[in-house]
C-alpha cells in the first residue's frame, strides 16, 4: 500500500472545483486506503485502514471543504495522524443521517462484526452529526463516544421546544437508530460537551442521563461550540484522549484552561462581567483580552469604566 501522504499529493481534494468532483477524488483515495461507498444521494463512507484504534467520524461535506484547509476529514485527518483506522461519514445535507441507505449501512457492519476487529472505538460528531455519533454507537458494543452539542432527537413529541431544525422534524427518529440517549446503552463511556448558555443545547444535554454519560460543561466558547474548542486549539487533543481512553472531567477542564489566551472568549467574559456589575472581574477580563489581541478600542472603554467604578 502506499504511503497516505503521498496519496493525498497525487489525488489533491483542494483541486476539486465542485462536491461531485471532491467525492470522486475521495473515491479514488478510498480504493487505495481502505473504501468509498455511496450512501443514497445524501451520504457516503470512507474508510482507512490503519491501526487497530477506529475513529468513526461523521461530517458534512460542506463544512469539509469551507472549513478545512486541505479539505480532508477531520477525522481522517486525526486518525492519519496516530497511525488510527478512521470510518467517516459524510453528509451531503443535513437530513441527521436518517436516510434508509444509512441506516442499512450500520446494520451490515453490525452482521459482518466489522467493530469487533479493534481494540477501541471511538464515535465522534458535533451537533448533527453528534447526534448520529450517538445514535450508531449502538452498532458497536463497548464503544466510546464523544458528541459535542449533539441533538437526542427532532421527535416535536420529545423535543417541542426545539425550533431551530425544523426541517429536520419531517424525518423519522422513532426508527431504528432513533432515540440518540437509549442508543448509548451499549457504550463503554460517553461524553456530551456542550454549553449551558446555549439553551437548546443544555436542553438536549439534560436528556442523556445514563450513569455512564458524563456531561462537560463548555461556556461562552460562541455560537457553536466546537468551533470555539477548535479554535482554542482543545478539539484535536479531546478527540485523542477520549479514543485513548484516558478522558476525565479533570482533563476536560484543563483543557478549558485554554480559554484564557482566547480573544473571542475574553472578549464576551468582559462583556459578561460589565453587564453583570464586577468591575475587579472587568478589569482583570479586559487587560488579558487586549494581551491577546481583543478589540482595543472598546476593551479600553469597558476598562476606563471599570476602573471608574472601583475608585468611587
Amino acid at each position: 500500500m502506499a504511503d497516505k501522504s503521498d496519496i493525498f499529493h497525487e489525488i489533491d481534494l483542494t483541486r476539486a472545483q465542485t462536491e461531485a468532483e471532491w467525492l470522486a477524488r475521495l473515491d479514488e483515495i478510498g480504493d487505495e486506503l481502505g473504501a468509498f461507498t455511496s450512501l443514497g444521494a445524501h451520504h457516503a463512507s470512507f474508510f482507512a485502514d490503519g491501526g487497530d484504534t477506529l475513529l468513526v467520524s461523521f461530517e458534512q461535506v460542506s463544512d469539509i471543504r469551507t472549513a478545512r484547509a486541505d479539505q480532508r476529514p477531520h477525522g481522517l485527518s486525526v486518525a492519519m495522524r496516530h497511525g488510527w483506522s478512521n470510518l467517516t461519514l459524510l453528509a451531503r445535507a443535513p437530513r441527521w443521517y436518517r436516510d434508509a441507505e444509512v441506516l442499512d449501512f450500520f446494520d451490515a457492519q453490525i452482521d459482518a462484526s466489522f467493530f469487533d476487529s479493534f481494540a477501541r472505538v471511538l464515535f465522534y460528531g458535533a451537533g448533527m452529526a453528534g447526534y448520529a455519533a450517538c445514535t450508531f454507537s449502538l452498532a458497536a458494543p463497548s464503544a466510546t463516544v464523544l458528541a459535542i452539542a449533539p441533538q437526542a432527537t427532532l421527535d416535536p413529541e420529545i423535543a417541542p421546544w426545539e425550533r431551530r431544525f425544523r426541517f429536520g422534524r419531517r424525518f423519522d427518529f422513532r426508527a431504528r437508530f432513533g432515540y440518540a440517549p437509549a442508543m448509548l446503552e451499549g457504550a463503554r463511556n460517553a461524553f456530551i460537551v456542550y454549553d449551558p448558555t446555549q439553551r437548546g443545547d443544555a436542553m438536549h444535554a439534560t436528556l442523556y442521563r445514563q450513569p455512564f454519560v458524563t456531561l462537560l460543561r463548555s461556556p461562552a466558547l460562541g455560537r457553536s461550540t466546537v468551533a470555539g474548542l477548535d479554535r482554542i486549539g482543545a478539539l484535536d487533543t479531546l478527540i485523542e484522549t477520549a479514543a485513548r481512553g484516558r478522558m476525565t472531567p479533570a482533563r476536560f477542564h484543563d483543557l478549558m484552561r485554554k480559554r484564557r489566551q482566547d480573544a473571542a472568549y475574553l472578549d464576551a467574559l468582559v462583556k459578561r462581567t460589565a453587564r453583570t456589575g464586577h468591575p475587579a472581574l472587568t478589569v482583570v477580563a479586559a487587560k488579558a483580552a487586549m494581551a491577546q489581541g481583543g478589540r482595543a478600542g472598546k476593551l479600553r472603554k469597558r476598562l476606563r469604566q471599570a476602573e471608574a467604578e472601583l475608585a468611587d
